[in-house]
């Protein structure tokens, strides 16, 4: 039998069983808000009588949660009985991992907290992951999960585990409620944690008992909250300092991490680097806080970022670094890197500061907050005269930027280059596109090759790294954002961990676009195999090459999706158009790509940035009398 071409897919796709509700936007920087506690979306004007599940459910309702992702059992099955009749969207996912990462997509893409429901035992520990990636990226997520009864906790009673203990060093805050009565405040206190300060998970255990127990229903509750005043307005000596160095230093750069985002501080920074001239380096999650056109953009810096980035942190003598925490993958050998920089370091997490690397002038408080005060505090250098030239600086930037552009080499053996892939759906899908990425070799391609213009419009797995991320997250982003397209990136490794979530999108109505990068091989790990483990490919080939194990078309279309494959440049454009007509169910593109392509430029893990390569046995030539 002939299959379909992608013009003729574009055409017939058939309707997805449902249509998604459209969800509403709110301000970003409401949502985001720190200074006072969540302003509850609803406040009835009378208690009633209610089971403690009926006290939860209206408490979601009176938070303004629209829509949450989860799956019922034994012990959280009293919450969804409620459920049944609320306002309070409810999303059947087919693994509780499904469920967080799709909270986790939902809350970045939107700003809001994302919201994720399981059951005790096996239900609450599928969470863990996708809690732990949620605290590395601090993304604001409420996770419910579903408890034993309480005289059962710690009789090792069936589907029983100590998940408050097991997520107390992967949660910004988690609770065991002991009573019907305090299930509105814990409520309204896990939201106002999770989305204020830093944002971050916070997980709510409810014994079955007590979902069960009889309790009155009120609203507002007074939240109980003792010590927890995040700090956003920063110290003025700080950054009157801040601005001091900023006018005297000869090769400063302004260091971009997600806490702009987190912030909506976008607009300020912009404002802060147009007025100083100073360089912008964004790292993997920052992508898209600064436009990766504007002139000023260095790039990504670590491990797999542009020459020029790197170069322009390691040989700084200024780093001021907004709302990032020099982790490992952008230090390189942390004790060799940026040797001569006095570091400005400005957080909203006191603990980050000074955590990593010795800071000279460290400010706490919220991203948006400290750009507006350093840029009143740099006008006033600059209208006292106090500023520097930073041509020679440029200088030696651009001609770096010239010597060592990003870009790929075509396969020799005539298969299909990734980056080009990724690099034409970037430019077809357009800057409005939220784009989602697993973990390896296509999320950093996807970081190099799509041009990110936009906040918010890139969304991944940074710290944790979790494979299986892209397609439930993406999933989350669309629901948040359904008149969005959304296209998640993800590789044939990763796509295999959770493209079960593909059923839910189906039968939800909400399609998303999947674009495999298959390579047959867990692609990154490859990498490195072949760098320093001399080609000795240990358990890395994954059979979709070879054997076509799984077909990705057919069990696209099992899935309740319309697939497509390409494997030559000339279909590339061509199938992406027509996953890009078909906007009434989910899209998966099987993109099947050269197995050997690698990711550079590459700072070999445990090295100096010194030591960046820009190919293969091509090591960048830093011209030491410029510096």
């Amino acid at each position: 039998m002939t299959r379909p071409t992608p013009e003729t897919l574009a055409h017939t796709a058939r309707r997805a069983r449902a249509a998604a509700d459209p969800t509403v936007d709110v301000d970003p920087a409401a949502a985001r808000s720190a200074a006072t506690p969540a302003v509850p979306a609803v406040r009835p004007s009378a208690t009633a009588q209610v089971s403690g599940a009926g006290s939860l459910v209206r408490s979601l309702e009176a938070l303004g949660v629209d829509v949450v992702f989860g799956i019922p059992g034994g012990a959280i099955l009293p919450a969804y009985d409620p459920l049944y009749d609320s306002t309070v969207r409810h999303i059947l996912v087919r693994h509780e991992q499904g469920a967080g990462h799709a909270a986790t997509g939902y809350a970045q893409a939107t700003g809001k907290v994302g919201v994720c429901i399981a059951t005790s035992g096996p239900g609450a520990t599928n969470l863990v992951t996708p809690i732990a990636d949620a605290y590395m990226d601090s993304v604001a997520m409420v996770a419910i999960t579903g408890q034993v009864a309480r005289p059962s906790i710690g009789t090792d009673a069936f589907q029983e585990a100590d998940i408050q203990g097991i997520t107390l060093p992967i949660t910004k805050h988690n609770f065991l409620v002991q009573t019907a009565e305090e299930i509105p405040r814990v409520l309204a206190e896990a939201f106002h944690l999770a989305s204020s300060g830093r944002p971050g998970p916070v997980l709510v255990d409810i014994p079955k008992d007590v979902l069960q127990a009889p309790t009155t229903f009120a609203w507002p509750p007074t939240l109980d909250l003792p010590g927890y005043r995040p700090t956003l307005h920063p110290h003025g000596k700080q950054i009157r300092e801040a601005a001091r160095l900023m006018a005297g230093a000869r090769r400063p750069v302004l260091y971009v991490g997600g806490g702009v985002l987190k912030a909506d501080a976008t607009d300020g920074l912009r404002r802060l680097a147009e007025l100083t001239g100073i360089p912008v380096v964004t790292t993997l999650m920052a992508l898209g806080a600064f436009p990766d056109s504007h002139r000023q953009h260095l790039g990504m810096p670590g491990m797999h970022g542009t020459v020029a980035a790197v170069y322009g942190l390691q040989k700084s003598d200024l780093i001021v670094a907004l709302g990032a925490r020099f982790d490992d993958r952008v230090t390189g050998k942390l004790d060799s890197f940026a040797p001569d920089a006095t570091v400005v370091h400005a957080d909203i997490d006191p603990a980050e500061i000074g955590k990593n690397r010795h800071v000279d002038v460290p400010i706490v408080g919220d991203a948006k907050h400290v750009i507006d005060e350093l840029i009143a505090a740099v006008t006033v250098e600059r209208s006292a005269g106090r500023t520097t030239d930073l041509g020679d600086w440029w200088t030696q930037l651009d001609d770096l930027r010239d010597r060592y552009p990003l870009g790929y080499d075509e396969p020799s053996d005539g298969t299909l280059s990734p980056q080009y892939v990724i690099k034409r759906l970037g430019e077809i899908a357009g800057p409005d596109t939220i784009f989602v990425a697993g973990v390896g070799q296509h999320q950093m391609w996807a970081s190099q090759f799509i041009s990110y213009e936009k906040p918010h419009t890139w969304l991944n797995s940074g710290g944790l790294g979790t494979m299986g991320y892209a397609v439930p997250a993406a999933m989350g982003a669309k629901v948040g954002k359904p008149d969005t397209v959304v296209w998640a990136v993800d590789g044939d490794g990763c796509f295999q961990m959770t493209n079960q979530e593909l059923a839910t999108c189906a039968l939800e109505g909400i399609p998303v676009k999947i674009a495999v990068i298959n390579n047959g091989n867990l692609g990154m790990v490859r990498q490195w195999q072949t760098l320093f483990y001399n080609e000795r490919y240990s358990n890395t080939e994954l059979g979709t090459h070879k054997h076509r194990i799984p077909d990705f078309v057919k069990l696209a279309e099992a899935l309740g999706c319309v697939g497509l494959r390409c494997e030559n440049a000339a279909d590339v454009d061509k199938t992406i158009a027509a996953a890009m007509e078909i906007n009434d169910a989910p899209v998966v593109i099987d993109f099947v790509v050269g197995k050997d392509a690698m990711v550079w430029p590459m700072v070999a893990a445990g090295t100096s940035n010194d030591e960046i390569m820009f190919a293969r046995g091509v090591r960048p030539v830093f011209d030491e009398d410029d510096i």
